[in-house]
């Protein structure tokens, strides 16, 4: 059966660790495997604007011996009008993967559903799952291996509806970590994704916990995390989201309440003064660019995976 990765929990725990450990391979080695040598085609399709997704999955697929298909999916004939469906069957017969940044999840589970090769979630509104395993390589990589993941506290601060916290949720979960969400009210995340990383926190070791101020999450945190006040789409309500948000803000007084040596970090773009301060985002505390270079590896380790199964 062909394996896809369209959300955090597509992978079990003992699934993620084996990415996880990959990815760090590939970080000591860029050209540790190259399960597409030949070279055989990764299609890469895009719906939204990216500049760190394009990169990473571009320049990974190469170093995996790849050709990366980069299709800007509006110029294609899903543009107009072809169905999700068909263009599964078109691409299946011609490239090894295909990876997909679009809009809501129920079109990546369309795309899944009639492929028979891989298909990779890299971004939609409801899910960010590659970003996730970028984040946990990169703190563990900071602190000397996947084994360190387990029983560390990330606290997320922000839009707690947006799908960076669903994910966070997820796959903190899967990695047997505490997750707590600090969102104002009218923010919180799915209820359904709620429950079902609680469900599986508890098979971990962690645990979930979604709160209403800045301090209850930020208290003791190993790892902080936040994103952009507002989410592609939502520029319409860009004033009542700052108001609402900026109590929620990542600064100086944050990593106060944090752990000692907590790892801060940003999926970027980042926008400093409203969600992060330039004072912790360029701090000694942040790993935001080595989180940013981990989407690199931990998408190669993925690909790999999943084209091994």
């Amino acid at each position: 059966m062909t394996r896809h990765f369209l959300r955090d929990d597509d992978l079990t725990p003992s699934e993620q660790r084996e990415v996880l450990e990959l990815a760090l391979a590939f970080k000591r080695d860029r050209y540790h495997s190259q399960p597409f040598a030949g070279p055989q085609a990764v299609a890469v399709l895009f719906d939204k604007h990216s500049t760190r997704t394009r990169v990473s999955f571009s320049v990974g697929i190469a170093e995996l011996g790849g050709f990366p298909l980069v299709l800007d999916a509006g110029t294609s004939q899903m543009g107009r009008g072809e169905s999700i469906a068909d263009t599964a069957r078109v691409l299946e017969r011609q490239v090894s993967a295909i990876v997909w940044r679009t809009h809501g999840q129920e079109r990546i589970e369309e795309m899944a559903e009639a492929s028979g090769v891989p298909v990779v979630n890299a971004l939609t509104d409801q899910f960010h799952p590659c970003q996730i395993l970028a984040d946990l390589a990169a703190v563990a990589d900071g602190r000397g291996g996947v084994d360190a993941l387990k029983g560390l506290t990330l606290a997320y601060l922000g839009d707690g509806a947006n799908n960076m916290a669903h994910s966070y949720l997820l796959g903190c979960a899967t990695a047997g970590m505490h997750v707590r969400i600090g969102t104002p009210e009218g923010y919180r995340p799915d209820a359904a994704v709620v429950a079902k990383a609680a469900e599986i926190a508890a098979a971990t070791g962690g645990s979930v916990a979604v709160v209403r101020t800045h301090d209850e999450a930020a208290t003791g945190a190993d790892v902080i995390a936040t994103d952009t006040w507002i989410s592609m789409g939502d520029e319409a309500e860009a004033e009542a989201r700052a108001t609402a948000f900026l109590p929620f803000q990542v600064s100086s007084a944050t990593l106060a309440l944090t752990a000692p040596g907590a790892q801060v970090l940003h999926c970027l773009p980042a926008y400093r003064g409203k969600e992060i301060t330039g004072e912790v985002l360029d701090g000694p505390q942040s790993i935001v660019w080595d989180e940013a270079e981990f989407r690199l590896h931990a998408q190669k380790a993925l690909l790999t995976w999943l084209v091994d199964q």
